[in-house]
């Protein structure tokens, strides 16, 4: 099976253009049948991949398949070849695995839009792209995919691009403002990739490990800062994440699939892949792992005010993104990869229920302020959200539980501020989490016109959320040594891990962790169920949340606004580059070049008048010029 590894990649390719060619003729069923065949084929492949490398000796779990040589230019050489270790293997069940998820739903969710066929011919093209980036055994072809993420999302996202509304304003300006984000972080990529073939004379992951040592303490610095960059754009982390809250412009299983399997995790894996360097460059590692907990923190903030569904869903993924980058950063590589794993699962859950509260409101409300009492009218969808709130909070013996705390473990011993930090924002998760579930789909209905018509998602919409919750719920138990021991089964690709805690370190921070998430739902549960009870007496418990929730009340209007990120990115970067090209615009363009071009013709034109008097018919007038002609002439070859 390992040898057939291209077929991984060859299953969305052609999924990408049966559809794009053929599709029309299929109807609806037909097209959702190919898209979502093709990626569960790649799941199956992956799956083969898995037990391939398992039945392998845990040394030789690094191999490389090799399909064709692609770019060969003296020295250089960017081979088409395929990375197949633990590491990538893991990727692509993950990529798969939920992308074919992600398929079968929206089968239903986009059953009658207009644009269907185009949907998922983007939407496998989107897999494809993926499946070239993680998989890819150089950093040129790894650059091919990442590229193609970008310009899958970009589709995706402003997939309604005739859409305007006062939430995301115009739909496309979403698309583009995710790719032109990301291009900042593209660059500090490309010019990582150009030390590095200066550095080391080679893209091939293999020979830049191999030969590592031959770059210097402040190269691999400066190497790994660009990195930093290029994860911060594509992973969404300070100060480039203000992209992802806008990507909720898309539609849901877009969302679900770009916020959950694909595009945000680019940036961690691709830190994950390339730890050797890392590892030489621990500034560059503190700073990554500060950027991730300060992330956490800011992202987390801004979801506790947020009342779009779908938004606090968008923030929620930063958050958690910015956990990722404190793992890596802190050297954790497989906890990192961990809990992208256990990420995927319940995120992917919980937008995918959100896109089913979506569909089955009038009007796709996503106001929670307008909800209420959905549980009544819509159980299933209640008690998935539910599942996946819980595995986000990191409830005890779910998956995030595990993934999560990982990361803390690890950085309560490399700093002890990033691991309060990380603490801190675990309480906010808890408590924002389950803020959602109260005020959605708890408490009396606050619009009974909506509540009206409220109605279940079909069978085909929520039976792959039913896998998906069991995951959520399950999902951590692939680290426990019974089972996979994914920590262990990773070392090949992303190196031990250099802290090993204690038993009893790890149950005491443990047990905090379990108090933390508790103590953050508690506090959710007083202030959105028992403070807002209509029963008196089932208010008397929520005075202690109230309290404590108006400690905070005073950051609430920084934090619904974003803390004004996007306002100082406007008034810092936007505006005056605008200004500059409005500028570049009436003085260069209309004052310079098109004003020489308009006095080029205005001189032609003056000419041209001047030369119509003289061909005016009239012989006399000819005559003199001739005459005029034949005087010029004699003088000319008198004098000169």
């Amino acid at each position: 099976m390992l040898e057939l590894a291209w077929l991984i990649l060859v299953f969305p390719a052609l999924g990408t253009l049966i559809n794009l060619f053929v599709g029309g003729r299929f109807g609806e069923r037909g097209i959702h049948a190919v898209a979502s065949g093709a990626v569960i084929l790649s799941f199956l492949v992956s799956l083969g991949l898995f037990f391939g490398l398992m039945g392998l000796d845990e040394h030789h779990r690094v191999l490389t398949v090799h399909l064709w040589d692609w770019i060969t230019i003296g020295s250089f050489n960017a081979p088409a070849a395929l990375l197949i270790d633990p590491l990538s293997v893991t990727m692509a069940l993950v990529v798969t695995g939920v992308g074919s998820l992600i398929h079968i739903y929206a089968g239903g969710y986009m059953q009658g839009e207009q644009r269907y066929q185009r949907f998922f011919v983007y939407l496998n093209f989107f897999i494809l792209a993926m499946l070239v980036l993680i998989l890819s055994n150089n950093l040129v072809g790894m650059f091919v995919g990442w590229e193609g993420v970008g310009l899958a999302s970009y589709l995706l996202i402003g997939f309604y691009f005739d859409r305007h509304d006062t939430t995301y304003g115009h739909y496309a300006d979403a698309g583009k403002k995710a790719f032109l984000v990301n291009r900042v972080g593209d660059f500090g990529m490309m010019l990582a990739i150009f030390l590095l073939w200066t550095g080391v004379g080679s893209v091939v992951f293999e020979e830049i490990f191999a030969r590592s040592d031959a770059l210097t303490t402040g190269a691999a610095t400066t190497i790994c800062l660009l990195l930093l960059l290029a994860a911060t754009g594509k992973s969404a982390q300070l100060p480039l994440f203000v992209w992802l809250p806008d990507a909720m412009a898309g539609p849901t299983p877009v969302s679900a699939l770009i916020h959950a399997a694909t595009m945000v995790t680019a940036g961690i894996y691709m830190i994950a892949r390339t730890h050797v360097l890392w590892e030489l460059a621990p500034i560059a590692g503190d700073l990554a792992a500060w950027v991730g907990g300060l992330t956490a923190l800011l992202a987390a903030s801004i979801a506790l005010t947020q009342v779009d569904l779908k938004k606090i869903l968008a923030y929620s993924t930063i958050s958690q993104l910015g956990y990722m980058m404190l793992g890596v950063g802190v050297g954790a590589y497989a906890f990192g990869i961990f809990h992208l794993v256990t990420h995927a699962f319940f995120k992917a859950l919980l937008f995918l229920a959100a896109g089913n509260v979506m569909h089955g409101l009038p009007g796709g409300v996503l106001d929670i302020r307008k909800m209420g009492n959905l549980r009544a009218k819509m159980p299933a969808t209640h008690w998935l959200f539910v599942i996946g709130a819980a595995a986000l909070a990191g409830l005890p013996l779910t998956s995030g539980f595990f993934s999560k705390d990982g990361i803390l473990l690890h950085a309560s011993s490399h700093n002890i501020l990033l691991y309060l930090i990380g603490l801190f924002t675990a309480l906010l998760t808890a408590f924002y989490s389950f803020r959602a579930v109260f005020m959605a789909f708890w408490g009396e209905a606050r619009d009974q016109r909506i509540h009206a018509h409220a109605h279940e998602s079909p069978t085909m919409m929520t039976a792959p959320l039913w896998i998906l919750a069991v995951l959520a719920l399950a999902g951590g138990f692939l680290n426990l040594p019974f089972l996979l021991t994914l920590e262990h089964y990773l070392e090949p690709a992303v190196g031990s891990p250099s802290f090993h805690p204690t038993v009893a370190l790890e149950s005491v921070l443990l047990a905090v962790s379990a108090v933390v998430s508790v103590v953050g739902i508690a506090l959710a549960y007083g202030r959105y169920v028992q403070g807002t009870a209509s029963d008196p007496r089932q208010g008397r418990g929520a005075g202690w949340a109230t309290s404590v929730t108006k400690l905070f009340k005073p950051l609430e209007p920084a934090a619904q606004s974003r803390w004004y990120v996007d306002e100082i990115y406007s008034a810092l970067i936007v505006s005056p580059l605008l200004a500059l090209s409005q500028w570049f615009d009436r003085v260069i363009d209309q004052g310079i070049v098109d004003g020489a071009v308009n006095l080029i013709g205005q001189a032609n034109l003056a000419v041209g008048n001047a030369l119509r008097k003289v061909h005016n018919g009239l012989v006399p007038t000819y005559a003199l010029s001739l005459f005029v002609g034949v005087v010029a002439m004699v003088l000319y070859f008198v004098f000169v």
